[in-house]
């Protein structure tokens, strides 16, 4: 049987900013639907864990598989070490080794907003924008143009011990949303039935009825080491987006 007892998490509730580009804005009328599947991780047969049995730290190993993600479809692929991992971890979110306490795991708009400012080494985020979380042809199309998306989920007990995600009916106070605690992870792939992300060093997948309970917040990432590899994708406001951009760096 499947334990994820012993992982951790670490996103914390939810944060919003008015200033936060919708992806809607930027897809064209003429933008072909979404495929009925798309997997970005062929071929990627490790992940690590990214120190996210150790520590709460899932907002930035979910950056870590990210760039993992990414680099595999356009070159060489790239595995961060833990002690980048770590290093942000400290950075970002705040923890000092050695105090506990501070181990208290972060935002992901924070996350994003200062990867956009600084870089995650040497991986720069262009952009980021949020698809509407609820709106599956969004999603799908974030992970179809930018190789992936970055979602948070508000995970039951009983995720715990389920080999594939699902809702459980009649689950009682263990299928609550958040009776475990908040989740950040990385969805490199979905089809028909689900969603496909990456969590404590393996591939994970979430029913769509799972999706719809339990995430609750999104956000495609404009990678600058994809958008190099790849182009603008077709059908995509890049222009438009980074006019935008521009106007909230002001």
């Amino acid at each position: 049987m499947v334990d994820h007892s012993k992982m951790k998490l670490g996103r914390k509730a939810v944060k919003t900013d008015s200033r936060t580009l919708k992806l809607s804005k930027y897809l064209s009328a003429g933008l072909k639907p979404a495929p009925p599947a798309q997997d970005w991780t062929k071929g990627i047969d490790s992940w690590g864990m990214m120190l996210n049995d150790k520590l709460g730290d899932c907002t930035i190993a979910a950056i870590a598989h990210a760039v993992q993600v990414w680099s595999a479809n356009s070159g060489v692929r790239v595995t961060v070490p833990d002690t980048v991992v770590q290093q942000y971890y400290e950075k970002w979110d705040g923890y000092k080794p050695g105090d506990a306490s501070t181990d208290a795991g972060g935002s992901e708009l924070d996350v994003l907003s200062d990867w956009q400012k600084s870089s995650f080494e040497e991986h720069k985020l262009v952009a980021f924008a949020g698809p509407t979380y609820t709106n599956l042809e969004e999603v799908r199309q974030a992970i179809t143009l930018f190789g992936g998306v970055y979602i948070g989920l508000s995970l039951p007990m009983t995720a715990q011990k389920q080999t594939i995600w699902d809702v459980v009916p009649d689950g009682g106070d263990d299928a609550k949303p958040n009776s475990w605690g908040g989740h950040a992870v990385f969805v490199p792939a979905y089809d028909s039935h689900g969603f496909t992300c990456i969590t404590w060093g393996q591939l994970k997948t979430m029913t769509v009825a799972f999706w719809d309970k339990y995430c609750d917040e999104a956000f495609a990432l404009l990678s600058h080491d994809w958008l190099t590899a790849k182009g603008s994708p077709e059908g995509f406001k890049m222009t438009e987006l980074k006019a935008d951009l521009a106007q909230i760096k002001k």
